[in-house]
């Protein structure tokens, strides 16, 4: 009977979590003016999700808050894999981004959190940004 109950505290005291908090700065000054940019892609997007079993998420303001046992599929990283899922579909439209000088401007994270009774949780990280190319 210990051996239960020790297997079943230990499975409610561990598991994911995370707080979906995604402080981002820049100390970059650049400046966007006359000739030294062109806009190369409007409106380009990027996605991540995970799915787990025995949790709960909470989307708000672009912000994920994941508590979960077992993960089952996805990218923790979700911020991360957005992005990277963004210059991922940038590149098989616009080119390689290697080499070049981009940047991601009005950029917009989205959050989305599909709950089914504290059983089964997907959150979903979406960003939406414009890209611009400087000019040498």
């Amino acid at each position: 009977m210990r051996t239960a109950v020790f297997i079943l505290a230990l499975v409610l005291l561990t598991g994911c979590a995370s707080t979906g908090v995604f402080n981002a700065a820049n100390l970059t000054n650049v400046e966007l003016s006359g000739d030294n940019y062109r806009v190369v892609a409007t409106n380009v997007y990027g996605e991540a999700s995970a799915a787990y079993l025995l949790g709960f998420s909470v989307a708000q303001r672009g912000e994920m808050q994941t508590l979960a046992l077992i993960p089952l599929g996805g990218n923790r990283l979700l911020y991360k894999a957005a992005l990277e899922n963004l210059w991922q579909r940038f590149a098989e439209t616009h080119g390689r981004v290697e080499g070049r000088s981009l940047a991601l401007v009005n950029v917009r994270f989205d959050a989305d959190a599909q709950n089914v009774l504290f059983l089964y949780t997907k959150p979903t990280i979406s960003v939406r940004a414009d890209v611009v190319e400087f000019i040498r």
